[in-house]
């Protein structure tokens, strides 16, 4: 009666009924056999695969171990001195058997996959000490049958180990379930993420080709900086949908081939706080929102749209601005040519203190090199383009009929389509 715990290489068993019975009826020897038996059992019969050597050794060592560490606790003069009590002894010995045993298991766990220790040890095996403690009364009850009944009584326990099992087996599917269904929210964030991208590079073809060159450098900064999790899965959203406030900005705007305006200007600040605005919709689980709105702030609070100041701006936003304006700088605009990649770098090194988090810019400045290299090698983030320039061969006319052309209106279309982005701004 075992069951796989889920995520890791893993199972729980209900062997330590016997094991604790064997403790309390008796020897050490008894107990040692008791304890080899079930922990072979438990590696054999029912395995969908043959457990390793390695496996076998270190599951039999530490139950030699876990074993006799328990009987040694529940056979102490000084614990019997302290409260003689049968469930007393039983509750250190139960307490001292799942202490050993779960974290000698999560510890090896932990090595072999890469994991944090503690954090293995919480999320798998923590759950299980109220299981432990309904053994031990298990292992309680079958002793007191031996010693008043004899010992075929204790067999009335066993619906109770079994239903021991169930519950683990109940819980741990439960857990199972809930993990598949994380992975599939999680999943679906990317789907949406990889969409919206989409949408931007509908809206600006420049951003196609450079977002995952920002996302690379941002990732990696973050990593170097200690951010957490929720902190780096924000970034990583956050150096795809940065731009997507541009989606309000109109597109003469967004590619006009010189300067703007500043009335295009102030058209082109909202697309920080439409972008923040749209992505609130989304309600991402980690904080995006923040990231994109405060994306253009600047360290010495210059810039907009909420005027932040040094490490009132967003970590995520820090280390994105720095990245952005690297890449803008690197990379060709209707404006002007991209500039080499260590010009770009000495423009946004020049700038840091006042522009950008000297932080930031530190680990750009080592890195570059290291950054750019994973960054050209890194696979595209989405895998299919917009159809944006396919001609449709069928549909000859709207319903309304189409205006009439010649050759002598050409020039006055193009004049009124000059008029007409003149009177949009």
């Amino acid at each position: 009666m075992k069951v796989k715990l889920p995520g890791i290489i893993g199972a729980l068993s209900v062997n330590y009924v016997f094991i604790l019975s064997t403790i309390l009826d008796l020897g050490l020897p008894q107990t040692m056999a008791v304890a080899f038996v079930s922990t072979v059992a438990q590696n054999w019969i029912m395995s969908k695969a043959r457990p390793q050597p390695i496996q076998v050794a270190f599951n039999l060592g530490a139950i030699s171990i876990f074993s006799t560490f328990a009987y040694r606790v529940h056979h102490s003069g000084w614990l019997a001195a302290l409260d003689p009590s049968a469930p007393m002894l039983l509750l250190w010995t139960a307490s001292a058997y799942f202490l050993t045993n779960t974290m000698a298991v999560a510890g090896v766990i932990a090595l072999t996959e890469g994991r944090r220790i503690s954090r293995t040890w919480v999320d798998n095996f923590f759950w299980t000490a109220p299981h432990y403690l309904f053994g031990a009364c298990l292992a309680l009850l079958i002793s007191a049958c031996n010693h008043r009944f004899g010992w075929q009584y204790s067999v009335l326990v066993m619906p109770g180990i079994y239903l021991l099992y169930r519950s683990y087996h109940l819980y741990l599917g439960r857990l199972e379930e809930e993990k598949k269904h994380v992975a599939e929210v999680a999943d679906l964030h990317l789907r949406t993420i990889e969409a919206l991208a989409l949408a931007i590079e509908a809206k600006d073809d420049t951003t196609h080709s450079h977002l995952r060159r920002v996302q690379v450098y941002a990732l990696e900064i973050a990593h170097e900086l200690g951010l957490s999790e929720e902190e780096t899965r924000a970034l990583e959203a956050a150096s795809l949908l940065h731009d997507i406030g541009k989606l309000a900005v109109p597109e003469y705007i967004i590619n006009k081939p010189g300067r703007r305006t500043k009335e295009e200007f102030e058209k082109m600040k909202v697309h920080p706080v439409v972008g923040a605005e749209i992505l609130e919709c989304v309600q991402f689980p980690y904080p995006v929102v923040p990231i994109v709105r405060s994306h253009h702030e600047k360290w010495d609070g210059s810039e907009y749209p909420d005027g932040l100041k040094g490490e009132q701006i967003p970590i995520g936003a820090r280390i994105l601005s720095a990245v952005d304006c690297l890449d803008a700088l690197a990379s060709d605009r209707q404006y002007r040519r991209a500039l080499p990649l260590d010009k770009a770098l000495a423009e946004v090194v020049s700038l840091s203190g006042t522009a950008f988090d000297p932080h930031v810019v530190d680990i750009l400045q080592r890195r570059n090199q290291e950054l750019e290299q994973k960054a050209r090698s890194a696979p595209p983030q989405t895998a299919n383009r917009l159809s944006t320039r396919v001609r449709i061969n069928r549909g000859e006319a709207p319903a309304a009929g189409l205006a009439t052309a010649s050759a002598d209106t050409s020039v006055s279309a193009r004049m009124g389509f000059i008029g007409s982005i003149a009177s949009a701004r």
